[in-house]
Parts: structure tokens; C-alpha cells; sequence
């Protein structure tokens, strides 16, 4: 009787052993299925791609972050110093071709006047910016209020108002993370590019976080600043080797970093050390991380002019983004460039 109350024990603390042994290996195979299905952000770039330099570097962290983000096209628009909307599509392809992504990311030529200027055209079978605008809203109707497509505008707000006015349910599909805006205070480049086409993205009701630019403060987008000699050291050879691309100065280019150093040898430097912010990668580099800025919600305000009115009574509200980790983005941004996950 005690050998087989022995046995007995002996078969039940077995068994319990391989159902808990069963548990351990269904959590570990759940935790591989979990970290094999993280999703990436799906993410369109709207860019005035020709204005200055650093659009190019916004686009080439993104597209050389293909584990993090999942670049379904790339839209243009046109601002003052970009030369036109071709010149604007042409760099924006070029930057394409050198991230050897441009086979699978589409690039659409999109807005050269302001909203103003279009909205009442919009059901035309024609009109200005009418391939980007269909694009964007082709695009957002393919995602879902509980996985948005992100619309990263780094340029002025046109195209993203023009689709929401043309196709307004698409608002709870997207969500508008823009590069502009000194707020508080008044004016910014994009901004001022077309005034007309911010409060209509506002007051559709869209998901809109306004990422700060803010001149000469550094709690603005400003403060990203790299110097030409960090460039210099960290940029040659940088990317993938593709065949040659003429670039927007002349010359030719096999891989994006070596682009990015004419970019730099060509532009005017600002501020001491002479540098240059890369406004538009550090509001690509805060969807990667968010932890490198401070998001805060704010109620929704009105532009009035280039200038700001606060409503603070307003329930509606928008998140603003600033005081950015410069450190860490650009250390980030060098750390993709060496080491890049093509899309």
C-alpha cells in the first residue's frame, strides 16, 4: 500500500512538472508570435523636398528605418525657395533612388498653389495637387480608426486639407503629425507657405499633433542642429550603393551619405558652431521615440494672420510636441545611417 501511495505522488508531481513545463513553452512560442508580429508604423511623408536640406535627411532616416516604419508613398508640395513643383519631385525622387527605395515607395508630385486657391476645385476631374490629394486619401481609406495611417506633412499643410475637404471621413483614419509652427508665437516657413490651409486641418476634427520649430529657442525643432564636421565624420559612404544619381548641385552619387555631404558643403551655415538644424528628421525621429521630446494636449487654437489665438475654453484639442533630446536623435540618426534596414 506505501509503495503504491509512493507511485502514486511520484505521477501526480510528474504530471504537474509537464503542464507546467507546457505552460512555460506555450508564453515563450506566444512571446516569439508577439515580437514577430510587432507592427510598423504606417507612415506618409507629405515634403517640399527641394527647399533646403533637411527634408532629404527626414526622408533617408525613414526609409532607412524599415523595421520601424512601413513608407507607403511620398507626396510633394511646393514652397517658396523649392524652385517649383518639379524641381520639388525631382529631389524627392532622387533621395528615393539613392535610399534605393524607389521601386517601392511611390513619389506623387502633389500641391504647388495654397488651399485657398484649390478647395473650390477639388471635384473637378482636375485640379492642382489632385494626384497627391487622391493618393493620400486612396491611402487612409485603407487603414482604420484603431490603426491609423500617420501623415507626416514637413512642408506646408496644403495637400493633407485638400484631401480632408475632398474626403472628410477619412479623418478617423488618419492622423496628422506636422512639422510646423513657432507656437506661441507667431509665423514658421511652413507655416507662412500657405496660412490658409491650417485652420481647415484643425478644425476637421483630425488626430493633429503640431511638432514646434521655433527659431533660435531650444525647445524647438531648431536645437536638432548637426555641424558640417559631424557630417564630415560620420556621412561618407553612408546608405546602400545604387547607380549613380546626379544631384540637385551637380555632380553624381552613389549612396545617400555622400549626397549628404554635398548638401552640407553647398548650404549656408547658421549660428555658433556654424550648423544646421534637421527640423523635419527630428519630427520622423519622435514617431520612432517618443520619449525624445515632451507631447502635451492643448485646446485646439485658431491661426489668425501667421499668429495664434488660444481658445482656451475650446474642448477640442491638439498635442504640441518640444523640448527635444537633441543628443539622442542624433546619435540615432548617425546609428541609422551606419546600420540601415531598407524597406
Amino acid at each position: 500500500m506505501k509503495n503504491h501511495l509512493n507511485l502514486f505522488i511520484i505521477i501526480i508531481i510528474f504530471a504537474g512538472c509537464e503542464v507546467k513545463k507546457e505552460a512555460n513553452n506555450n508564453q515563450d512560442t506566444l512571446a516569439t508570435e508577439n515580437t514577430a508580429t510587432t507592427e510598423k508604423i504606417r507612415l506618409l511623408i507629405d515634403t517640399d523636398a527641394n527647399n533646403e536640406l533637411d527634408d532629404q535627411h527626414a526622408l533617408a532616416y525613414a526609409l532607412f528605418n524599415g523595421e520601424v516604419f512601413d513608407v507607403v508613398g511620398i507626396t510633394v508640395n511646393n514652397t517658396f525657395n523649392g524652385n517649383g513643383i518639379e524641381s520639388q519631385y525631382a529631389e524627392a525622387q532622387r533621395v528615393a533612388k539613392l535610399c534605393k527605395a524607389s521601386a517601392e515607395v511611390p513619389v506623387i508630385a502633389g500641391a504647388e498653389g495654397s488651399y485657398r486657391e484649390i478647395v473650390n476645385f477639388i471635384d473637378q476631374e482636375e485640379y492642382d495637387g489632385r494626384a497627391a490629394v487622391n493618393f493620400i486619401i486612396a491611402q487612409a481609406k485603407e487603414s482604420s480608426p484603431e490603426d491609423p495611417l500617420v501623415l507626416l506633412p514637413i512642408g506646408k499643410l496644403t495637400n493633407i486639407a485638400l484631401a480632408l475637404a475632398k474626403a472628410p471621413e477619412i479623418k478617423d483614419r488618419v492622423k496628422v503629425v506636422w512639422l510646423g509652427g513657432n507656437y506661441p508665437k507667431p509665423g514658421e516657413y511652413n507655416l507662412d507657405n500657405d496660412t490658409t490651409s491650417v485652420n481647415p486641418v484643425i478644425a476637421s476634427g483630425v488626430d493633429f499633433e503640431m511638432v514646434t520649430v521655433r527659431y533660435s529657442d531650444t525647445t524647438g525643432t531648431t536645437y536638432v542642429r548637426v555641424t558640417p564636421d559631424e557630417i564630415f565624420a560620420n556621412m561618407p559612404g553612408a546608405g546602400p550603393t545604387v547607380e549613380p544619381v546626379t544631384g540637385r548641385h551637380g555632380g553624381e552619387f552613389t549612396t545617400f551619405g555622400d549626397y549628404s555631404v554635398n548638401l552640407f558643403e553647398k548650404a549656408e551655415m547658421h549660428g555658433n558652431p556654424p550648423s544646421r538644424s534637421l527640423f523635419d528628421m527630428a519630427a520622423m525621429a519622435i514617431l520612432k521615440n517618443p520619449e525624445w521630446a515632451a507631447k502635451t494636449s492643448i485646446p485646439a487654437p485658431t491661426l489668425l494672420g501667421n499668429g495664434w489665438q488660444q481658445n482656451p475654453e475650446n474642448t477640442h484639442t491638439i498635442f504640441l510636441w518640444e523640448n527635444f533630446d537633441r543628443k539622442a536623435i542624433i546619435n540615432d540618426f548617425f546609428e541609422t545611417m551606419q546600420n540601415y534596414k531598407l524597406q
